[in-house]
């Protein structure tokens, strides 16, 4: 075999092996989907402790992340048993801290129905003013709550979505369900608004976006064409 055909044959080798995109080490998405240019991280009133599922952290599209990302004073804590957690504990016995779970149910305070005095009620003057959201599916975020005595015992707020959740990249159980970065906006909506916020749906909106433009121009998979051939 000459040299020719020796390049060429490599040449035929390298088209034809798997080709591997790279990975942005902060959002951990793809080249043509990382989201870090749109990222304006801001601190607010709130300090977020979020606590993701390790599932939920593999994701490429966690918004768990992604609001750590946007958020200066928020935590990101990998598990589903938190009750050992030493970070966590130290929240939660901080006694400059006042925590809460961001947890729908019958025993959560609902944040849409309360008046602005009564919101101002839910945390005491002079402490620091903690939300803990759990970043999961629902069956997780239940597991994680039941296997976690400390974060289950906090008192709870929820609200009522005020409109159809944006995350139409990922299947939601319900319409209304709200993805953990819209959570937290909502969040800040109902407690402490702020100009800032909105840059939590700036990252979020431009990723959905981009996840969608790129399902439009994904080729149809092979086992399609063949049947409808």
């Amino acid at each position: 075999m000459n040299l020719q055909s020796y390049l060429e044959q490599k040449k035929q080798r390298e088209n034809l092996a798997p080709k591997y995109r790279h990975t942005c080490a902060t959002c951990r998405q793809p080249d043509f989907a990382c989201y870090c240019a749109q990222v304006e991280s801001f601190e607010t009133p709130l300090t977020f402790a979020i606590l993701i599922h390790p599932m939920e952290a593999r994701r490429r599209i966690a918004t768990g992340r992604m609001s750590h990302l946007c958020l200066k004073n928020s935590f990101l804590i990998t598990g589903h048993d938190f009750s050992t957690n030493q970070t966590v504990n130290s929240i939660i016995e901080n006694p400059h801290n006042h925590c809460v779970a961001l947890y729908p149910g019958p025993e959560s305070v609902n944040l849409s129905q309360l008046k602005s005095e009564h919101k101002e009620q839910l945390f005491p003057v002079g402490k620091n003013p903690v939300i803990f959201v759990i970043d999961g599916t629902w069956a997780t975020a239940r597991k994680m709550l039941r296997l976690s005595p400390n974060v289950k015992a906090l008192p709870r707020i929820c609200f009522s979505p005020a409109k159809i959740s944006n995350f139409r990249v990922r299947k939601q159980p319900k319409p209304e369900c709200y993805s953990t970065i819209e959570a937290i906006h909502h969040t800040l909506e109902l407690l402490a608004p702020t100009p800032q916020q909105d840059k939590l749906l700036k990252a979020f909106d431009w990723l959905v976006e981009s996840q969608l433009r790129f399902i439009e121009k994904a080729p149809e998979p092979a086992y399609r064409r063949v049947l409808k051939a």
